[in-house]
Order: C-alpha cells, then sequence, then structure tokens
C-alpha cells in the first residue's frame, strides 16, 4: 500500500511540473513588459522554450521507452512536440502579435505646394 502512495505521489509532482512547465512560457509575458519584451521574444526566448519543453519531456520519453521496449513511441511523442512548437512558434504567434498584417502605409505627402497665405486677412 506504501508503494502505491509514493505513485500518487510522484504523479501528482510530475503532473504539477508538467502543467507549470508549459504554463511558463505564456504567463512569463505577463510578469513584466520590460522582461517580456526584452527577454522571451525573438529568437532567444524562442530557443529557450524549446529547450525547456525539450528538457521537461526527457522523463516521459523515458516512460514511453520502457513501456512500449522501444525508441518509436518516444521519437513519435518528440516529432509531435517538435511539430506542436513549429506551428506555435511560426504561425500561431506571429498571427497573435499581428507580424503577418501587412504594414500600413505612411500618410502621403501633398501633390502640390500649400497655399498658407490663402486663409489670412489681407490689410496691416
Amino acid at each position: 500500500m506504501g508503494g502505491a502512495r509514493v505513485r500518487t505521489v510522484w504523479t501528482a509532482v510530475t503532473g504539477t511540473t508538467g502543467f507549470v512547465v508549459g504554463l511558463l512560457p505564456h504567463v512569463l509575458h505577463h510578469v513584466a513588459p520590460v522582461l517580456g519584451a526584452a527577454f522571451l521574444t525573438g529568437a532567444v526566448g524562442t530557443a529557450s522554450f524549446g529547450a525547456l519543453g525539450l528538457v521537461a519531456t526527457i522523463p516521459m520519453l523515458n516512460r514511453l521507452h520502457r513501456r512500449f521496449n522501444s525508441w518509436w513511441a518516444p521519437a513519435l511523442a518528440l516529432a509531435l512536440f517538435l511539430g506542436a512548437f513549429l506551428i506555435s512558434t511560426f504561425v500561431l504567434g506571429p498571427r497573435i502579435s499581428g507580424a503577418l498584417d501587412p504594414p500600413t502605409p505612411a500618410p502621403s505627402e501633398p501633390a502640390g505646394p500649400i497655399e498658407h497665405d490663402g486663409h489670412h486677412p489681407t490689410g496691416s
């Protein structure tokens, strides 16, 4: 009976850790505008969270290897993780941030000279 409790506690701990690590990228960009804009955007933030996600999947990949006694299941899970990460990074992220929207054109200059004196009263 003691082994079942330890397993239950361990499952709760690893589940909570997975939840926190999965939620971390979303929550951290709300922490502070400077932190979110300076550190977590661009290639550095993308690579950091990609590496963090990969490290976080190692226990799951090991469990899949032990369960199926093959590297096919972990390889498939890793391919799915990579696909979800790439879609999130290169498709969903730019759509949400507006990076794919066409740029707004700059206001155009007037075609002819501006008649400045035309609206001033004459005489004085």
